[in-house]
């Protein structure tokens, strides 16, 4: 079998006992039943993700994968293609806000170069891995070939394990991409059903004109692309390779039994592929917090997932994602070091 089919046949649901001992932990704990809120919830979520009722300390990563899209040529961004190489360059140096958010958090740092459209040098933290030179533009025909998008798949799941080897047990989905939010959008349309128009953000900050340009193209690479016959060709039409490669962690991620953290509305298209393409990989996601992207709620509502914060993010790049690791971090260590009323020979409630 390929690396993708074993990976979709290791995946499992989360373990609900394992779930429910950690709520038994907690309710135990120095504090009024359910008092700590969506701190337990998120304990209890890792708890059955980890497959283990206390889990270890979490070892973060946060992976963010570039790629380039050829859709840039229709004018829905309002920056050059160049700056995705420049971006990952700024990456490598330790310049952009996910370095500055990773180093507070104690999080490593992997970018993967999955389809950046130019070439790089080599450069520490940046793993070259180009399926090829940014996708096709999908207002005129598919994105990616169904091979292409498979293999920017197993970059993913390839990355995800190597992590896993390493001994990381959480990761946070980063991206870089000049007009990956067009895609983005295009995937949520075909995944939800919802309208271009409904599920269609500004991105980089474009006007008015260039907005209803981008709603426009949109709609025109729903009907070229139409006829879809899975969600492997549904990504493979219009998503892009970062996208695909961040599905793919996902998909990696959920097989090794490690919970990922969904950033913002691109890294979510890449967490809703994945659910797409295997639901059972949807019990492995948190969802860190909502952007300003209006179709980033359609896709937090269908992935049934409820975001621990909203900061009025927009920058992607793995920030949201870098940032709620702390809070994940909290309700592991309250689940590990809170002390029970047995042991602080405190008095527990009268029920």
């Amino acid at each position: 079998m390929s690396l993708l089919q074993t990976t979709l046949a290791a995946i499992r649901a989360p373990d609900e006992g394992a779930a429910a001992a950690a709520q038994l932990k907690l309710d135990g704990k120095t504090k009024p039943l359910g008092s700590l809120g969506r701190l337990e919830e998120l304990a209890r979520a890792v708890a059955g993700i980890r497959r283990a009722a206390v889990p270890d300390m979490p070892v973060k990563a946060i992976v963010v994968m570039a790629g380039d899209h050829g859709v840039a040529e229709e004018g829905v961004s309002a920056f050059p293609q160049a700056v995705t190489a420049q971006m990952v360059l700024n990456f490598a140096n330790g310049g952009a806000a996910i370095n500055v958010i990773a180093r507070q958090v104690g999080a490593r740092l992997l970018v993967v170069d999955v389809g950046v459209k130019e070439d790089l040098p080599p450069a520490h933290g940046v793993r070259p891995a180009r399926v090829m030179k940014g996708t096709r533009n999908f207002a005129k025909g598919p994105a990616m070939t169904r091979e292409e998008a498979v293999q920017a798949l197993e970059v993913g799941i390839a990355v995800a394990e190597e992590l896993a080897r390493e001994g990381v047990t959480l990761i946070g989905l980063g991206e870089m991409g000049i007009a990956n939010t067009t895609a983005a959008s295009a995937l949520t349309a075909a995944f939800t059903g919802r309208a271009p128009s409904e599920v269609t953000g500004r991105g980089t900050g474009i006007g008015d004109e260039a907005f209803q340009h981008k709603i426009a193209v949109i709609e025109r690479a729903l009907k070229v692309n139409a006829g879809a016959t899975d969600p492997i060709d549904v990504l493979s039409r219009l998503g892009g390779l970062e996208i695909a490669g961040l599905a793919g962690v996902v998909l990696g991620a959920a097989a090794r039994s490690i919970p990922v953290l969904t950033d913002g509305f691109i890294a979510t298209a890449g967490a809703l592929a994945a659910a797409r393409i295997c639901p059972a990989a949807a019990g492995a996601i948190l969802a860190s917090h909502r952007s300003v992207e209006a179709g980033h709620r359609v896709q937090l509502d269908a992935l049934g997932k409820k975001p621990l914060f909203d900061f009025d993010l927009r920058l992607g790049e793995g920030t949201g994602a870098a940032l709620a690791m702390a809070v994940v971090e909290t309700s592991i260590r309250i689940l590990r070091e809170m002390a029970s009323f047995e042991d602080a020979g405190v008095s527990g409630s009268v029920r």
